[in-house]
């Protein structure tokens, strides 16, 4: 089963910035109207008998839902995208799509919690083999790769630690393996990060973090670089039902629009948080590409494009101490997503990361005083002065 796909695309050479503003702009054929409508039908007419038109069924493809996932295929540079409706059904369908009983999957250590719960609970089912690693250690991710596995997911930079791995040497490597090379680009998104030009086949998206940036829908989507493997996955796509509404695209399609302004302003404000982390008494430790003393700095200021906003710390404080200097913040607010508009503030140990069993949270490097800051929109003098205070009252 194959999408119909726009054989080119005005968009091709433009930057990523008006791809983004520009995505379904001036589609409507019928009224002319700029912003492209809402179609809320399930059901599409066929032109005659056995003659479907280009959409025919909602579970398998909408206008909406078209529109979008051809924004987001150009704005990484694929050839494909399918959208789910959240960012782990996304991850679930390729699992379903490309594995089976007897294939391996390596995913690293210090992933995000949804993705570590999900991979160890299907293996633990035997729906497929899972093996977590540090993948910044050569030996052990050689020794991993050795083992053939189908797939290897590369979430960089990781979620809560922000460390960065080497997507080009792993995706050599992985190649070598005949594994498929799969990136989580959340953190990143296309602006900041391109990981199909450093060798990965695809890339993973929530979209109901920084693509959407309004902490109002959820959404996932995937995109890829080969259209065989594009259309084996929409196959079972539409076999398993992963389909959100033509609503939530239309707002995900809205959200696009201001992508670029979004992550670079976040950004900005980032790094200035970072220096006042950096020189506080109270803060044991900052996590942030920018930082030298971060893993996989160098290899930041390589691969990506920006440092982005999300950030971590440790308080020099003991577990008990951290509801305390939450409940103090008036701006932050604590909440286990990112990338809103709005400035969040959570515990890993607690929100994100509380599936994982301690002993994985500690080879992870996940302690109880650890908080990760989703850096918003708002003023950065503001969000200092809220950090300031919270810190005095502890």
């Amino acid at each position: 089963m194959t999408k119909n796909i726009k054989s080119s695309s005005p968009t091709k050479s433009l930057s990523q910035r008006t791809i983004a503003v520009r995505g379904g702009l001036n589609s409507d054929v019928q009224h002319g109207a700029v912003i492209p409508k809402i179609s809320l039908s399930t059901c599409y007419r066929f032109a005659e008998f056995g003659k479907p038109r280009q959409f025919d069924y909602g579970r398998k493809s909408t206008p909406n839902r078209d529109s979008v996932e051809q924004t987001i295929a150009e704005l990484e540079g694929g050839v494909d995208a399918i959208l789910t409706n959240s960012g782990m059904s996304a991850i679930h369908l390729l699992s379903v799509a490309l594995l089976s009983p007897d294939d391996l999957i390596i995913a690293p250590h210090d992933c995000y919690g949804g993705s570590y719960r999900l991979f160890n609970s299907l293996s633990q089912k035997g729906y497929f083999k899972a093996q977590f690693i540090d993948q910044s250690d050569e030996i052990a991710l050689q020794q991993a790769l050795s083992l053939k596995p189908k797939l290897i997911l590369i979430e960089t930079p990781s979620n809560p630690l922000l460390r960065v791995v080497d997507i080009q040497k792993i995706s050599d490597l992985a190649h070598q393996s005949g594994t498929l090379v799969l990136v989580d680009n959340t953190f990143m998104t296309p602006i900041l990060q391109s990981p199909f030009q450093l060798g990965a086949d695809i890339i993973i998206h929530s979209c109901t973090k920084f693509l959407n940036g309004h902490s109002d829908l959820l959404a996932g989507v995937l995109v890829f670089r080969d259209q065989n493997i594009a259309d084996h996955v929409l196959w079972w796509s539409n076999n398993i039902g992963t389909a959100n509404s033509s609503f939530d695209t239309y707002l995900l399609q809205r959200g696009l629009r201001t992508l670029s302004i979004r992550v670079l302003t976040q950004q900005e404000s980032a790094l200035k948080i970072v220096d006042f982390l950096v020189n506080h008494p109270k803060i044991a430790a900052v996590h942030h590409p920018s930082l030298s003393t971060t893993s996989g700095h160098d290899i930041a200021e390589k691969q990506q494009k920006g440092f982005g906003s999300l950030l971590s710390f440790e308080l020099k404080a003991s577990a008990d101490q951290i509801p305390c200097f939450v409940e103090q913040l008036k701006i932050f607010t604590l909440a286990q997503s990112l990338g809103g508009t709005e400035s969040l503030i959570s515990h890993p140990t607690t929100m994100t990361h509380s599936g994982i069993s301690p002993q994985a949270r500690k080879e992870a490097g996940i302690s109880d005083q650890l908080l990760r800051i989703s850096v918003g929109l708002e003023d950065i003098d503001d969000l200092i002065t809220d950090l300031k205070q919270a810190l005095a009252a502890i």
